[in-house]
C-alpha cells in the first residue's frame, strides 16, 4: 500500500490533477462517510 501510494500520489506531485491521483490510488470517487462517521454523524456499518 506504501509503494502504491508513492506511486499514484507522491510521484506524480502536481503533474496531474488531484482527482486523477487519488482515483489512481483508490480506483474510486471519494465519498465524505469516513469524515461523516468519525465526526458522529454517520452511524458505523
Amino acid at each position: 500500500t506504501g509503494r502504491a501510494y508513492r506511486r499514484a500520489i507522491l510521484e506524480v506531485g502536481g503533474s496531474r490533477p488531484a482527482m486523477a491521483s487519488f482515483k489512481a490510488f483508490r480506483g474510486r470517487e471519494p465519498t465524505i462517510d469516513a469524515l461523516l462517521r468519525h465526526q458522529g454523524m454517520l452511524q458505523a456499518r
